[in-house]
């Protein structure tokens, strides 16, 4: 490096191909097995392949470079190595991305993280800091640490990327026949990921969902994500090959271990700053209930700040819906929801998981939302607070709620979320096959007309299609089957409308805005004010208000125009309607009434917290805890009662999202008048699930005369 000829270095390396199999090299599951990774061979193997097939052996030529530039390159730098460290990392690099165009992109991984995170002033300077915080030695701080990066990061290979990847196409299969995707969307996503970094944000809605996009990235040549995982995965044998193929580990807990935070950080910089995408779930943990939840900010926080600070020039998040006909763990969330312990992970966990894929599920469905630029969205917003790390900021909170809206605006209706939708929407009634054409027929007809996602083109107007998501719901014991004296009737199966009302919940945001505009009509018609359009959109805010934890609306006035929409849509004179006075004319255009099938649920789950908060109302501290538990016995009780209709209100993800909304009001907090707002939010509660009620007997009179079971 030193001669005065400047002289050039050109990195050499031998690359080892995989057989061409159908015009590809492609490394089969069989080949690992067999002898090991094809393109790692030892020494035998490797004349025996020059003697064989030599075309598998090629010479890979670095982007060769003169000596001064990487003296300057080094000098430059905020590494702290040494310079023949440097110049050999920076030849393996070169040899790195030579070998990319001739194995491909699906191997595009980061190979020196320790050495290049922990060698930058920028981290030495963090280790000096810390340590005169916490009176500790700097090497102690430092071995902390990198202690801490190890415990993180992932560390990919080639041989378990694609030991897991032929893995993963074995394990899907037992349970659904394909993955089904739009290609075209995806060499879009990946066109951006070539200037910009990405980070995925999938849906949660089962431990198969990383899996799924992990196969699609690497059947599409894609670099795999590094992908954010709970430190509660990392068991063996599962933890090292997660980390191995691409998942790096966080802890739950770590808000008070500042070095911890640090090295974090460091580490999304890093993956931000050399574009290598990165992955997680904005729901923080899998639906229990089918509805995408609300996200959690921690590492959307982390990214946000990483750009900020300079690490990137942009991030494009990419929102995605990862949706299957029916899963393989409906039955243990129906369980949790109805009060039951989540199953902790384990290796019997593992296995019983595995073994459960023997059966059919259908397919699995993956959509790409509309990417959202960071550097747009932040340049779209108000002026920032100048404090990086104020989480008061409003900026984290509404770009994940537009992620999440982004997430569900693609996410597909399913044949069998539209059947168990239909079931539910008649309560305990035993459907012929008919009768349930006859009352998914308008449906069918809003979701066409309002052109909604579909995994398929829904042919539930066919009686075998319609008879085919029956079968499949009955084999997995959703749905009962009663052959009678004339025909087979369906009905929700005993103990099984939890389950159902999770594929129902997974597309209900595509019907939400009808249900409350539906909703605010029958409560204007049955309340004591004149009926107007003023009257009509305050109800729908109001009931907005109450179901924020449940859904993810629109900004107010964005709100307001889709309820106009929705009104529109339904009768263009509705306005007319309501300067007459005539909420009931306007309110018949929404038959078949959705309010009921689609909300009732949530509001009589509201109601029970609503009722116990009021028995409490003269308390001055209530027990949200107990407030739980004692939900979940008054619950069953009302069922019993006929108080509430169905068992699926009996859910513990219903009652605590009602415990958020009293928290939101202040109701757990003392105060001058917390007595009368207590009973006032029981009032409230109540009032709603009568107006609710209103519309099923509506519909009971509706049906009684007119043939069918629906008009």
């Amino acid at each position: 490096m030193e001669r005065d000829d400047d002289p050039v270095l050109v990195p050499l390396r031998i690359a080892w191909l995989a057989p061409r199999r159908d015009g590809t090299r492609s490394v089969r599951l069989a080949d690992l097995l067999k002898l090991g990774d094809p393109r790692d061979p030892d020494l035998l193997r490797q004349y025996l392949i020059m003697a064989r097939a030599p075309d598998r052996c090629q010479i890979l030529v670095g982007e060769p470079a003169r000596s001064s530039e990487l003296i300057t390159r080094w000098q430059e730098g905020v590494e702290s190595s040494s310079l023949s460290d440097f110049v050999a990392r920076r030849a393996w690099l070169a040899l790195e991305r030579a070998e990319r165009h001739v194995r491909g992109n699906r191997y595009k991984v980061p190979k020196f993280v320790h050495q290049e995170i922990l060698g930058t002033s920028e981290f030495r300077a963090g280790v000096v800091r810390f340590a005169g915080q916490l009176d500790k030695s700097e090497e102690t701080i430092f071995n902390r640490a990198s202690r801490y990066l190890r415990e993180i990061a992932a560390t990919h290979d080639a041989f378990t990327i694609d030991l897991v990847a032929n893995a993963i196409h074995w394990l899907y299969r037992q349970g659904y026949g394909s993955i089904h995707y739009e290609p075209q969307a995806f060499r879009e996503i990946s066109t951006l990921g070539q200037t910009s970094s990405l980070v995925f944000l999938p849906s949660h809605k089962s431990n198969l969902d990383h899996l799924v996009l992990q196969y699609v990235l690497w059947e599409n040549d894609a670099p795999p994500n590094h992908t954010a995982g709970g430190i509660n995965m990392n068991f063996f044998p599962l933890g090292p090959l997660l980390r191995r193929s691409g998942v790096f580990f966080i802890r739950r807990e770590f808000k008070d271990n500042e070095p911890y935070k640090f090295v974090l950080r460091e580490y999304i910089d890093y993956l931000l700053e050399k574009r290598f995408p990165l992955e997680w779930y904005l729901e923080g943990g899998r639906s229990r209930s089918g509805k995408l939840r609300a996200p959690r900010l921690g590492m959307l926080s982390y990214v946000v700040d990483s750009a900020r600070r300079g690490s990137v020039d942009d991030v494009i998040f990419i929102p995605v819906s990862i949706a299957y006909d029916q899963i393989q763990d409906v039955g243990s969330y129906a369980s949790e929801a109805a009060g039951g312990r989540k199953q902790s992970e384990s290796l019997g966990w593992l296995l019983r998981a595995v073994r459960s894929l023997r059966r059919r599920y259908g397919r699995a469905h993956l959509r790409f939302g509309a990417p959202l630029s960071l550097d747009t969205f932040l340049r779209d917003q108000p002026e920032l607070p100048t404090d990086l790390d104020d989480r008061r900021s409003p900026i984290v909170p509404k770009l994940g709620f537009e992620i999440s809206n982004r997430i569900n605006e693609v996410t597909p209706i399913t044949p069998i979320s539209l059947v168990t939708l239909a079931l539910l929407s008649v309560h305990d009634r035993s459907l012929t096959l008919d009768e349930v054409m006859a009352v998914l027929g308008p449906y069918l007809e809003y979701v066409r007309a309002r052109n909604l996602p579909t995994t398929e083109k829904l042919a539930l107007d066919e009686p075998d299609r319609v008879r085919a998501a029956l079968d499949s719901l009955t084999d997995h014991g959703v749905v009962s089957r009663f052959q009678g004296a004339t025909a087979t009737v369906y009905a929700i199966g005993h103990d099984q409308h939890l389950a159902a009302a999770y594929y129902r919940n997974t597309i209900i945001h595509h019907f939400i805005t009808a249900a409350i505009t539906e909703l605010a009509l029958i409560a204007v018609h049955r309340g004591s004010a004149p009926a107007s359009e003023s009257a009509v959109l305050d109800q729908t805010l109001a009931i907005r208000d109450l179901l924020k934890f449940e859904f993810f609306f629109a900004p107010t006035d964005e709100f307001i125009d889709q309820i106009k929409a929705e009104l529109d849509f339904r009768d263009p004179q509705w306005r007319a309607h309501l300067a007459a006075g005539q909420a009931d004319t306007l309110l018949l255009a929404f038959q078949p009434f959705q309010s009921e099938v689609v909300m009732r649920p949530f509001f009589e789950a509201y109601r029970v917290i609503g009722d116990l908060i009021e028995a409490d109302a003269y308390t001055s501290q209530i027990d949200i805890d107990g407030l739980r538990r004692r939900a979940m016995d008054l619950g069953k009780q009302y069922v019993l009662q006929g108080r509430i209709h169905s068992e699926e209100s009996v859910s513990q993800v219903l009652f605590d999202a009602a415990i958020s909304v009293a928290e939101n009001r202040k109701l757990f907090v003392q105060g001058p008048d917390i007595v009368e707002r207590r009973i006032e939010f029981a009032n409230e509660l109540r009032q709603t699930v009568a107006h609710l009620r209103a519309i099923d007997a509506l519909t009971t009179v509706i049906d009684a005369g007119l043939p069918g079971i629906r008009h």
